[in-house]
C-alpha cells in the first residue's frame, strides 16, 4: 500500500471550541508519518476555490488554546448539488490532495460521505459540534466548552436571582436536541429543563414552583433549549399563571466561542491524530470517536443513518434534584 503524500483538511459547518485543536492533532500527526497537509479555508467553498493554507508544524503552533478555527468556517450551498463536488474533486486531484479529514457536524459528515461514495475519495471525520448529537462516539469537539460556558452565564444568573427572589428562564442552544440543557439543568441545579426530545407541560412547572415558593424557595432557574420553547414565552407564562416576577436570558452564540477547556483540548487532539492514522493506513470511510477512554472508528454511513439520543435517567436524575 502505497501511503498518502498529501492530505486535507477542512473545518466546516457551524464553529466549535477545540476545531483548532483538532486542526494541530491531524496535521502534527501527518507530518510525523511524512505527509504533507493542505488547509482550506472556509470548509467545501474553499475546496471548490482553491483557498488553500499551507499547514506546516510552525503554521499550528500555539493555536491549541484558540477558540473558533484558523480555517474559517463556511455552509456550501454549490457543494449541496453534483456539479459543486465535482468541482470540488477536480481541485482535490489537481492539488495533489489524496485524501480529506473533516472536522464538523453532521452535515459536514454527509458532505465527505458524498465524495466518498460518488468518487471513492478516501475521506475520515472528526466530530465537531457543541450539540453533541454525533452518534459513533461518546463526546463532540465543543460540547464540554459548551456547557462550561452556559454553566458560568447560569452560576451568575442564580446569584442574581436568589438576590431579588426571581425566576429565571435561560435559553441554551439545541435546535434539535436538548443535550446542553439537560447537562447544564443537572449541573446548574435547575428546577426544570425542557427539551425538544421530553414532553413537557408549562403548566406543571408552575406548579412546581408554586409548590417549591410554599416550601419557602423564593428564586429558581429554568433551563430551556431552543427548539422545545423561546425563553421570552416561557417567562410570560410563568408570570402569568404564577404571578411571580420572571426574567430570561437568551445565551446565543457566546456558547459557541472561547477558550476550549481541557478535555476539548485533548479530545480534539486525539480525535484529530487518529483520524489521520487511520486514513494514512488506507481506512477510506470513517469518523474518530471515543468509546468511554477508548478511541473507535465508524463508517461514515453507519453514523449517519444513526440517532443519538439524550439519556432519559439523567432527565428523571434531574427531576428528584428539583424536589
Amino acid at each position: 500500500m502505497n501511503q498518502m503524500k498529501r492530505i486535507g483538511v477542512i473545518t466546516s459547518g457551524g464553529d466549535c471550541p477545540g476545531m483548532n485543536a483538532a486542526v494541530r492533532g491531524v496535521v502534527r500527526a501527518a507530518l510525523h508519518r511524512g505527509c504533507q497537509v493542505t488547509g482550506y479555508l472556509h470548509g467545501y467553498t474553499g475546496i471548490i476555490s482553491g483557498e488553500t493554507k499551507m499547514l506546516d508544524s510552525q503554521a499550528v503552533g500555539g493555536i491549541i488554546s484558540m477558540g473558533g478555527t484558523i480555517l474559517r468556517t463556511a455552509r456550501s450551498t454549490e457543494f449541496r448539488e453534483t456539479e459543486g463536488r465535482q468541482k470540488a474533486m477536480e481541485r482535490l486531484i489537481e492539488a495533489g490532495v489524496e485524501g480529506l479529514v473533516v472536522i464538523g457536524g453532521d452535515g459536514s459528515l454527509a458532505g465527505a460521505l458524498k465524495l466518498h461514495e460518488e468518487f471513492d475519495y478516501p475521506v475520515a471525520g472528526v466530530p465537531g459540534s457543541i450539540d453533541n448529537d454525533i452518534p459513533g462516539t461518546d463526546y463532540s469537539i465543543g460540547f464540554d466548552t459548551a456547557i462550561n460556558t452556559a454553566l458560568e452565564a447560569i452560576d451568575r444568573v442564580r446569584d442574581t436571582a436568589y438576590s431579588h427572589e426571581r425566576v429565571f428562564v435561560i435559553e441554551v442552544m439545541g435546535r434539535r436536541n436538548g443535550f446542553i440543557a439537560l447537562e447544564c439543568g443537572l449541573a446548574g441545579g435547575a428546577e426544570a429543563a425542557l427539551i425538544p426530545e421530553e414532553d413537557y407541560s408549562l403548566a406543571k412547572v408552575c406548579e412546581d414552583l408554586k409548590t417549591a415558593a410554599e416550601r419557602g424557595k423564593r428564586s429558581s432557574i429554568i433551563i430551556v433549549a431552543e427548539g422545545a420553547m423561546r425563553a421570552p414565552d416561557v417567562q410570560a407564562f410563568i408570570e402569568k399563571h404564577t404571578g411571580f416576577e420572571a426574567r430570561c436570558l437568551v445565551l446565543g452564540h457566546m456558547q459557541r466561542g472561547g477558550r476550549p477547556t481541557a478535555f476539548d483540548r485533548t479530545l480534539a487532539l486525539r480525535l484529530g491524530a487518529y483520524a489521520v492514522d487511520s486514513l494514512l493506513e488506507g481506512v477510506s470511510d470513517h469518523m474518530a470517536g471515543v468509546d468511554g477512554s477508548k478511541l473507535v472508528r465508524h463508517p461514515l454511513g453507519f453514523v449517519l443513518s444513526m440517532h443519538r439520543a439524550v439519556d432519559p435517567g439523567k432527565m428523571r436524575l434531574l427531576e428528584l434534584m428539583a424536589q
